[in-house]
């Protein structure tokens, strides 16, 4: 008990000493964004080019860290998950950020020429990241990368859950930013908190719906403008005419990925009544096509803790204690290997239909008519993404009119969140606002309008004393 209470009073002290440094950091940042509030496109390209060169030379020591938090992290999925989007999304910003620097000219009234006008877009100042366990890297650099390419100062809350990642990434960025330009933190979810009362000037948040309304409560105190990027029930949809083996392969990419454990991973599939047997089959025949076995498989990521575990373990077995069938595709787990399942006999009262699963399990909804399928949708929380496997082009553009989410992919999964050249973020209870290439650089901008005029000015002809004949014919040409 006294060691307990010796240890409980040691991290403590040692969260105290974290939080203050916070403040410390915050205040040298803004400090340096005052001395340098336009950062030039040469700066901005040289910090990008910097954390290029990083990545790409620490690529070994990043998997390692990642797969040693997760206590087994498929190298493969790191390059394709993390590494490889976090490259590309620098080599696309570096290669347009000129152009997105540049003001937008726009048109003005011809009631107030000779004038004009234009958009300027200017660095916010000093902006606050707050990553996930789930993409550690890719989910602090994308990030980093909007920020940075918009001219902005950068602090990055890291996830507890991912100590080595964490450590390596402040160790990286420390070698080639100043604390004033980037600055990496680490703590519990206390030290957290106190980062999300700092007052920004503008926060990122990627993570749990629960935890994101405690964030933007706390970011409401300083009014700071908050992306929230959650998550919630992101559904499949397979149609009436699809090949099961076409949807059910996809489908199982998107959800073996990472063990299920990604944002815009499917969190249910619905599926044609009379089809259920069928994409049972399918999907189990792709996924133990990935995978042949569990054990010792170094392709099958594990789940990121015991606590998490424990979560899964809860809902499958609140499933079953509720009627739901449970076809586990593996023998049996090893270690923190939690065997892939697919669950029928699903109903609103299980948890596994209430929470976001985030985890190797896929409960299958059978439906009658697309129509239900939409009414199924739209009756529930706005997920962050939405999946229709079925080539009938009418059909697709149904989905798109008659649905919402974040995101969609037509006969995919995943894989809109790595195109560059398109905004990603949620709706709803999944979230708010947009970043990922352009919309990064202009979610960390102002778009300050500027109104322009030199010497001569007309507007004098609309200035007080009112009722002048001039004044009426202004009225009477634009007044209308």
């Amino acid at each position: 008990m006294v060691a307990d209470i010796a240890y409980l009073e040691q991290s403590l002290q040692h969260n105290q000493a974290l939080i203050e440094q916070l403040h410390t950091t915050f205040a040298h940042q803004r400090q340096a964004f005052q001395a340098n509030p336009m950062p030039s496109a040469e700066q901005r390209l040289q910090w990008l080019k910097a954390l290029r060169e990083v990545l790409a030379n620490q690529q070994q020591a990043l998997i390692q860290a990642i797969s040693q938090d997760f206590s087994n992290r498929s190298a493969d999925e790191t390059l394709l998950a993390e590494l490889m989007p976090s490259l590309h999304g620098i080599h696309y910003a570096s290669k347009r950020l000129k152009r997105w620097m540049k003001p937008s000219r726009r048109s003005v009234g011809l009631q107030f020429l000779p004038a004009s006008a234009k958009v300027v877009y200017q660095p916010l100042g000093v902006v606050g990241v707050i990553v996930p366990w789930n993409y550690p890297l890719f989910l602090a650099i994308g990030p980093l990368v909007g920020a940075l390419a918009a001219g902005n100062r950068v602090m990055i809350k890291m996830s507890e859950s991912t100590p080595a990642t964490s450590q390596l990434l402040k160790d990286l960025l420390a070698q080639i930013f100043p604390e004033d330009l980037v600055s990496v933190v680490l703590g519990e979810a206390e030290v957290g908190m106190a980062f999300s009362k700092l007052p920004f000037d503008h926060l990122l948040f990627t993570g749990a719906t629960s935890i994101g309304k405690q964030v933007m409560r706390a970011a409401a105190d300083n009014l700071t403008p908050v992306t929230l990027e959650l998550g919630g029930k992101s559904p499949a949809i397979v149609s009436a005419e699809v090949p099961l083996s076409d949807a059910a392969e996809r489908i199982a990419f998107g959800k073996t990925l990472n063990a299920g454990q990604t944002c815009v991973a499917p969190d249910y599939v619905l599926v044609p009544k009379d089809r259920v047997e069928g994409f049972v089959a399918a999907y189990r025949a792709a996924v133990q096509g990935f995978y042949p076995q569990l054990a010792d498989n170094p392709d099958y990521t594990a789940i990121i803790n015991e606590r998490q575990q424990q979560r899964l373990n809860g809902y499958l077995a609140d499933a079953q204690s509720k009627g739901a069938t449970v076809i586990p595709l593996f023998a049996e787990a090893q270690g923190r290997r939690m065997p892939h399942s697919l669950l029928l006999n699903v109903s609103d009262e299980m948890k596994v239909m209430q929470d976001e699963i985030f985890g190797p399990l896929l409960p299958i909804v059978p439906y009658e008519g697309i129509e239900a399928a939409f009414a199924y949708v739209n009756q529930r929380p706005r997920p962050l993404a939405l999946y229709y496997f079925g080539y009938d082009k009418g059909e697709q553009q149904r989905v798109l009119h008659e649905t919402h989410s974040g995101g969609v992919c037509l006969n995919d999964t995943l894989l809109h969140v790595a195109q560059d050249d398109m905004p990603f973020g949620g709706i709803g209870p999944s979230g708010m606002g947009h970043y990922h290439g352009h919309e990064g650089f202009l979610t960390f901008s102002k778009a300050k309008g500027v109104f322009i005029k030199q010497r001569f000015n007309a507007a004098r002809l609309i200035y007080p004393p009112y009722g002048q004949a001039l004044q009426k014919l202004v009225y009477k040409l634009f007044v209308r």
